[in-house]
């Protein structure tokens, strides 16, 4: 029994290792993470439509889509953001932006990272 506790607990260490820095301050980590999956082709892809002109690491002059600046002030709310992300058509049904929750391209934890990393823009 104690070895199943102790295979647990690495297995779950091992798995939160990467969202956590080196300084253990895992806020900065997850905004990194959550740029990754936001600057990934397959994942987020958001620098397809959306310009980050704060983010030095956003290498994109796309204009399809409004630019990924003051997202905290354009979005005070958290839970509209990740709505926006979930489901763009429930407020823009006009919209072109993918459901990338609603179609299952990115999981809710996906998301939460993706809004971490956008509340620093």
């Amino acid at each position: 029994m104690r070895l199943t506790s102790f295979v647990i607990a690495a297995v779950a260490f091992l798995i939160q290792g990467p969202l956590l820095a080196a300084d253990g301050n895992e806020n900065i980590s997850r905004v990194d993470e959550g740029r990754r999956l936001a600057h990934n082709f397959d994942k987020g892809n958001c620098l397809a439509c959306h310009s980050a002109p704060t983010d030095p690491q956003a290498v994109t002059k796309a204009n399809i889509a409004p630019p990924l600046i003051g997202m905290r002030v354009r979005f005070g709310d958290r839970h509209a953001l990740r709505d926006q992300i979930w489901d763009a058509a429930k407020r823009n049904p006009q919209t072109i932006m993918p459901p990338f929750g609603r179609h299952m391209i990115l999981s809710d934890d996906e998301i939460e990272l993706i809004i971490d990393y956008l509340y620093t823009l």
